[in-house]
Parts: structure tokens; C-alpha cells; sequence
């Protein structure tokens, strides 16, 4: 099934029948409690859009479903419909990051407040979508999933090593700012997730966490703030 890409109403997208909304007026959220699935239902708690969770596993009956294919033909969560999207119209979206950039911009917060600013937290969301995200995601397939029964050392390392790498450029921008464009951003909803996945990948000591102490009180900061508790549980992992 094609994606949808132009629709009179939220009944046109066929994801719609399968996780039917009972708030057809709010943003619809199609996701799972994964890093990039959360970077969406934080967002949203810290924009205060309105919206309604549908929980999506990572199944190939939900993710490979024509029903959210039609949405993220990529097969791959978090996606959104904003029933209220430009000119008045529906808008669907995938991709995570711009995701972000669409809410940031509806809700006029979390891009800085000059055009300079804006810019500098772009490149950073665009340094954990094209770095962070797919790296760390790679040591943990190699450290806790599947790829740890591969005996070839060599691909462990590489992801190691790169994560490592990637996190000493965090550690440094720290030094000197408590976010890492400047004021909070979508910037660090985008990178605090993928961060805080090394514990759950059981990668920390391999990585030399304990000596990033930027890094560490940053993620603090972070989860610290209530619309990052809320969002990193919505929706819910068990349904």
C-alpha cells in the first residue's frame, strides 16, 4: 500500500481503522517506548499539543501491517497524523526527526528563539539522526542482541569505538552549557534517549561512562524534567 500522502480527513488513512482514535480532533501518535519512539511523546509533553498514543509494537503484524505501512512506509515507528495539519488539511508524517522539526514549529517552542539558534539545533538533531541513532543502535545489536553470538570480533569493536568517539564530541560541547544547542531543544530529545539506551544495552562500562561527568549530569537533567517521565512511558510497553 502506497503512502498517503494527501487526505480530506483522519477516516482517509487506512492506519485509522486499525488503532480507530477516540480523539479524532488530536495529533495521533503511532509508536513504542523505543528511543525514537519516545523522542515524539516527549516532544509532545513538553509542546503541550494535545494528543492520543496508539501503541504500536515492533511485530511484523503491526509494523509490516499495510495499515502503517501506509504511514511510514518505512516500517519503522514513531509516525503522526496531525488531523489539524497546514492550510487546515490532515498530515501524516515518519521519521522521528522530522517529526520533531514539524511540532517544534506548530508549537512555536523548542527551536531556539532567533534563526541563528534554530540552525545550531538543527545540525545537532541532524548529528543524532545521522550519527548517534544509528552507531549506539548498532552496539547494542552487537552487545546485547543477536549480534553478540557472532564470534568476529571486529564489528563489536568498530561500534564501540565509534560510540566512544561520538560521545567524547557530547562530553566536550557540555563543558560549558547545561543543553547541547544552547536552551533545551528538540536537539535534546532527539539525543537524551539514545544516551540513556546505553544502560539498557548494557554498553556503559564499554563505552567509558564513567569518565563522561557531563554527560552523565546531563542525562540527569533530562530525565529529571516531567515531560520527559511521562513521554518515555507513552505509550505504555505493555498494552
Amino acid at each position: 500500500m502506497p503512502q498517503i500522502t494527501e487526505a480530506a480527513t483522519l477516516a482517509d488513512f487506512p492506519i485509522a481503522a486499525k488503532w480507530p482514535p477516540r480523539h479524532p480532533d488530536r495529533i495521533q501518535l503511532y509508536a513504542f517506548p523505543t528511543p525514537n519512539g519516545v523522542k515524539v511523546s516527549i516532544a509532545l509533553e513538553e509542546t503541550g499539543l494535545p494528543y492520543e498514543a496508539h501503541r504500536v509494537t515492533l511485530a511484523d503484524a503491526d509494523v509490516r501491517s499495510p495499515e502503517f505501512l501506509s504511514l511510514s512506509p518505512n516500517n519503522k515507528i514513531p509516525a503522526i497524523i496531525d488531523p489539524n495539519g497546514p492550510d487546515g488539511r490532515p498530515l501524516g508524517l515518519f521519521e522521528s526527526g522530522a517529526i520533531l522539526l514539524y511540532l517544534a514549529e506548530k508549537s512555536g517552542t523548542l527551536l531556539g528563539r532567533t534563526a541563528v539558534d534554530r540552525h545550531r539545533i538543527t545540525q545537532w538533531l541532524m548529528f543524532q539522526m545521522g550519527g548517534v541513532g544509528p552507531m549506539f543502535g548498532q552496539l547494542g545489536f552487537f552487545v546485547k542482541f543477536a549480534g553478540a553470538q557472532v564470534e568476529d570480533p571486529i564489528p563489536r569493536e568498530r561500534y564501540i569505538a565509534e560510540a566512544k568517539r561520538l560521545l567524547n564530541v557530547i562530553e566536550t560541547e557540555l563543558a560549558d552549557r547545561e543543553w547541547i544547542a544552547g536552551d533545551y531543544s528538540i536537539a535534546d530529545i532527539a539525543l537524551a534517549p539514545w544516551i540513556g539506551a546505553l544502560d539498557f544495552y548494557g554498553a556503559r562500562d564499554l563505552v567509558g561512562w564513567d569518565d563522561l561527568p557531563n554527560t552523565r549530569a546531563y542525562l540527569d537533567r533530562f530525565s529529571a524534567r516531567p515531560a520527559v517521565q511521562v513521554g518515555r512511558n507513552t505509550p505504555p510497553r505493555e498494552g
